[in-house]
């Protein structure tokens, strides 16, 4: 049985190389890179498949978070993995109503420390919590369910950032 995780690393691969491939339809990065390891567990691929997907919709919306909480930084200028987590969470924060923006956060962090630079994790927690802010200042966080973190943590956090 694959884990969320493990669907949101195969989900980064598929988004990076995408990327690389200017001209590569989103099926072919779904059929090679995600289907294959996470065809045991349908629900899990069922996730991975969507939050691609819906990552690739969101992604002129992320990008433009992205850009306005980075400081001093251009979207392009950011290495790929860490775009692609940073599009993927925050794609996640809009779009995924029943996963928590902590769980969100957190797995892009520890994402970014398996792949990415060493600073990534930093950078990558500071610029999410930042977009999460944005977003609950704006109304435009809809989460329901358990665990859900408070806004005054990520205020907390975003401070501290």
């Amino acid at each position: 049985m694959s884990t969320r995780r493990e669907a949101r690393e195969h989900v980064m691969k598929a988004l990076y190389a995408h990327e690389q491939a200017d001209d590569e339809a989103p099926d072919h990065a779904v059929r090679t890179l995600i289907a294959p390891p996470l065809e045991d567990d349908s629900s899990t691929l069922d996730f991975a498949e969507r939050l691609f997907r819906s990552t690739l919709d969101t992604m002129p919306e992320a990008d433009e978070l992205i850009e306005r909480h980075a400081e001093n930084w251009e979207v392009h200028r950011i290495t790929i993995v860490d775009r692609s987590l940073l599009r993927m969470a925050t794609t996640e924060f809009l779009e995924f109503e029943k996963i928590p923006p902590k769980v969100s956060v957190d797995e892009a962090i520890e994402i970014a420390k398996k792949y990415s630079t060493p600073r990534s994790d930093t950078f990558v927690n500071g610029v999410l919590d930042a977009i999460l802010l944005d977003l609950h200042e704006q109304g435009r966080l809809n989460k329901s369910g358990r665990g859900l973190i408070g806004m005054d943590t990520i205020r907390e956090r975003a401070d501290s950032s």
